[in-house]
């Protein structure tokens, strides 16, 4: 391991001792903010301060077979010893890295899941509906809840474009890397001749901002519009101003939302939305400076950028950034996401892990 890491891993390990120390003293809970910080803190240092200091045993084992070499009846019993401990060592310093890793701020938040229909009309729009059934399956399998915030259906079925909040802790780890282009090839309902089609939808993963704390929402840069909700809801939701459109004016982006028949709580959804929106072109503006210097699994942030194929004649799903190929599209659709998703999770860590060897 080189020096640098093993000078970091000393540091947190007087860090953890500290916060040993701050903790036992009797005053420690006055500042109860302060008291949560460190034992937030303190929660995340001791699994890696262990795992170091088995790391460290195990090249003091290492050490104490290496002396055991120049005596002959020993030397057998030294080798395997010797064998095991780098063994251990190896596995050691390569979990020690990953937990070195920068953690990504958004990891435990909930997200908004936004899909869209794209090129191929209403075939496009039907392929958005089995995404968001494929999201919402895997939803269901992390059992995390599902809300929807906002549909426009189209007229054979499918969503124009739908969003959907998941709530549950780590829910944008999971599916952070879901944004993006989803092409599909199949032979639609629609078609008479048997002939495969291609139609794409976009995906847009966006994790839930803290309106105060993460984004700065001036409420003189909005205009908040209210109009009669269109579409399926009953009599009440057709009759009365509860649908709203929030338009931020800085950055043009619009909200929409009337599925609930409270104006209030219509414009409370629409909010949180665009905060997240705002956060997510922010978060973009990052990954695309990145991509300009490194390869990012995440990417440029640009949506229009192709990530995956659904190919129904074949059975099979293809993601295009870790050419992984699955023949198990009908489990896929039905949220059966883990094994893509643990693959990307493994991707990643390795960019981060070859980053940090480059910076060391």
């Amino acid at each position: 391991m080189k020096p640098s890491m093993l000078a970091k891993l000393d540091q947190l390990t007087e860090r953890l001792q500290e916060l040993n120390d701050l903790l036992m003293q009797e005053d420690a809970t006055a500042n109860m903010d302060n008291y949560r910080k460190m034992t937030r803190e303190h929660a995340e240092l001791g699994p890696l301060v262990t795992l170091y200091n088995t790391y460290k045993q195990a090249n003091d084992d290492a050490v104490a077979a290496q002396d055991m070499l120049s005596d002959p009846e020993m030397k057998d019993f030294a080798l395997d010893e010797i064998a095991d401990a780098k063994a251990r060592i190896a596995q050691f310093e390569i979990d020690l890295q990953k937990m070195l890793l920068p953690k990504d701020p958004n990891d435990e938040r909930n997200i908004f899941l936004e899909i869209r229909a794209g090129t191929g009309g209403d075939e496009s729009a039907l392929f958005a509906g089995d995404l968001l059934r494929m999201y919402t399956r895997f939803a269901e399998r992390n059992r995390w809840q599902v809300e929807m915030v906002s549909e426009s259906p189209s007229e054979i079925g499918g969503y124009k474009e739908v969003i959907v909040r998941l709530v549950g802790f780590g829910a944008y780890s999971r599916l952070k890397f879901e944004s993006g282009g989803h092409r599909v090839q199949r032979v639609p309902q629609t078609e008479t001749q048997g002939r495969i089609h291609t139609s794409a939808c976009t995906v847009a993963v966006m994790p839930e901002a803290d309106e105060v704390e993460d984004v700065n929402i001036n409420p003189a840069d909005l205009r908040i519009d209210t109009y009669r909700a269109s579409g399926a809801g009953g009599q009440h939701i057709n009759k009365t101003d509860s649908a709203v459109r929030i338009t931020h004016i800085p950055t043009g982006i619009v909200v929409e939302c009337q599925d609930d028949r409270s104006q209030h709580k219509n414009k409370a959804s629409a909010l949180k939305v665009l905060a997240a929106r705002i956060k997510d072109v922010q978060l973009r503006e990052q990954q695309s400076q990145e991509a300009a210097t490194r390869k990012s699994l995440i990417g440029s942030g640009d949506r229009s950028e192709r990530i995956r194929t659904y190919n129904f004649p074949q059975g099979r799903m293809t993601d295009h950034r870790i050419n992984l190929t699955l023949y198990k599209l009908d489990f896929i659709m039905d949220g059966d996401l883990e094994e893509l998703t643990n693959a990307l999770v493994a991707e990643h860590q390795a960019e981060l892990l070859a980053a940090l060897g480059d910076e060391s």
